[in-house]
Order: C-alpha cells, then sequence, then structure tokens
C-alpha cells in the first residue's frame, strides 16, 4: 500500500535517538511520504535537517502554530515565515489556526496571525494545514467572512483540518468549504465518537495523519506515537467503512496528493 502521513512532527526530539529507524519503520508500513508542520523558529532548523536528510520522502511545511502566538514575539516569528517563504518553495502553510483550549486570552493576536497567514496561502498558491483546538466556530466564521469569501468559493483556499474531531455538522461544513479532514489516532479511541461521524462521510473526503509523537492510536495510546502506527489508522477507517484497507489507504493518498499538489 501507498501511505501518506500528512502531519508527522518527527523533527522533534522525542525522535532524536531513534528517527531513522522510526522512518524504516513507516516505510515498512508503506507510508511513502511525511508531511512536516513546522511550530515556530525554535524548531524550523531541525524539520529542514531532516527534510534535507530524506529528500523526497519528508516535505516540511512553514507556518506558526496557533499555540506559538504571544503578544510579546508574533511579530518577529511572522517576519521570519514570510522571509521563509519568499526563499523557497514549500508543501504547506502550516501548522496556522487557533486553539482556545490551552490561553482564551490571545484570541484577538491568534486571529491577526492566522488571517495573516490565510493571506500567504493565496499569495504563494499552497495549501493550508489548520490547527482547530476548541475554536471551530471562530476558524469558520473567519474562513467565510468576506475577507476570504471569494477565495474560498473559487477554491483557491484549499488545505486539511488537522486533528478533526468534531461532529457530523462541522465535518460537512468543512466538506463543504473544499478541505480535507486530517484523521489519526482520535478514530481508535474507544469515546471519541469519531467513529460515528466518518460512517457518514464519503472517504474522498479524508487524509491520514498520525501527528507523531502525540495522539498515539489504541493499542500504543500512552506511548510516544510514530508514523508506522498510521496503519491502525487506516485499518480502524477500513473497519468503520466496511471496506478494503487497500482502498482507504488509495483514496486518502490520491487526496492528500491533490490538496498537496503532488
Amino acid at each position: 500500500m501507498n501511505i501518506i502521513d500528512s502531519h508527522t512532527h518527527l523533527y522533534l526530539p522525542e525522535f532524536d535517538a531513534d528517527c531513522e529507524k522510526v522512518i524504516q519503520r513507516a516505510l515498512q508500513q508503506g507510508v511513502t511520504k511525511f508531511y512536516l508542520p513546522n511550530i515556530d523558529s525554535s524548531c524550523m532548523q531541525w524539520m529542514l535537517d531532516l527534510e534535507k536528510q530524506y529528500p523526497n520522502i519528508c516535505f516540511a511545511m512553514m507556518g506558526l502554530h496557533p499555540c506559538s502566538v504571544k503578544q510579546e514575539n508574533f511579530e518577529s516569528e511572522l517576519s521570519i515565515i514570510e522571509e521563509q517563504l519568499r526563499i523557497r518553495k514549500w508543501s504547506a502553510i502550516g501548522e496556522i489556526g487557533i486553539d482556545l483550549y490551552w490561553d482564551k486570552t490571545t484570541l484577538e493576536i491568534q486571529q491577526l496571525v492566522f488571517k495573516k497567514q490565510i493571506h500567504w496561502a493565496i499569495e504563494f498558491n499552497l495549501p493550508v494545514v489548520i490547527h482547530c483546538r476548541e475554536a471551530f466556530d471562530e476558524i469558520y466564521e473567519l474562513l467565510t467572512s468576506n475577507e476570504f469569501k471569494n477565495w474560498i468559493e473559487g477554491n483557491s483556499i484549499k488545505g486539511i483540518f488537522h486533528c478533526f474531531s468534531g461532529s457530523i455538522e462541522q465535518a460537512n461544513k468543512i466538506i463543504k468549504l473544499g478541505f480535507k479532514l486530517g484523521i489519526g489516532g482520535v478514530v481508535t479511541y474507544k469515546n471519541s465518537g469519531l467513529d460515528k461521524v466518518l460512517e457518514v462521510v464519503d472517504l474522498e473526503h479524508l487524509v491520514l495523519e498520525t501527528d507523531s509523537p502525540y495522539l498515539t492510536p489504541v493499542p500504543f495510546r500512552g506511548k510516544r506515537n510514530e508514523s508506522s502506527y498510521i496503519a491502525h489508522v487506516l485499518y480502524k477507517i477500513a473497519e468503520i467503512k466496511h471496506c478494503l484497507p487497500a482502498l482507504v489507504a488509495e483514496v486518502t493518498t490520491k487526496n492528500a496528493q491533490h490538496v498537496f499538489g503532488i
């Protein structure tokens, strides 16, 4: 099977001791491409080093994670990102978005930073990978605002809602926007409710991801996640959709290829 991990942080220190083995295990499971979302300037070089070490396998994104949006330095962080965007071609603008789980006090600047990066996605013709935690209404309102309405309707903004774990109503709104749902380890959690949502969502709207080292699927929950564990996500989706795992791999890979312009 040909599988794409559309969201993995393989460059983080959690993988310093065995990154090569982690990648080899994933390759053995059929993972052929790894998409690396940026967090902020503090880890950018780690990401670039990994991409350089594994060309045509690892693909870096450029963006500022909402949890790294701080009043004291968000402007300098954005300057670094804009500079990088003008230096070279990236696979996507990501990981960007709004996170109100950790800090609600920064909502205003999170919105400002998110909008700025959406504009860059338009300017540089790149997909976006959206982090949305307890902020669906805020993100949806922004994307459907007059500022971006014409771009959305013209399919000039495309991308992935990373780590989707919402309701069927939210899934339908995302699909109507033209975005894909990033499905990872949460789908294997007994009480997530995501299985009920995916029962009625067509495979053509899904991409696979791990978010490793986070959100480890069952049966490894509680341990470090890695890209080879994407197989457990794939098989769970196949079980939910009553189809062959090979079909899930084929369709989700095509979806990821479409998003990233492969």
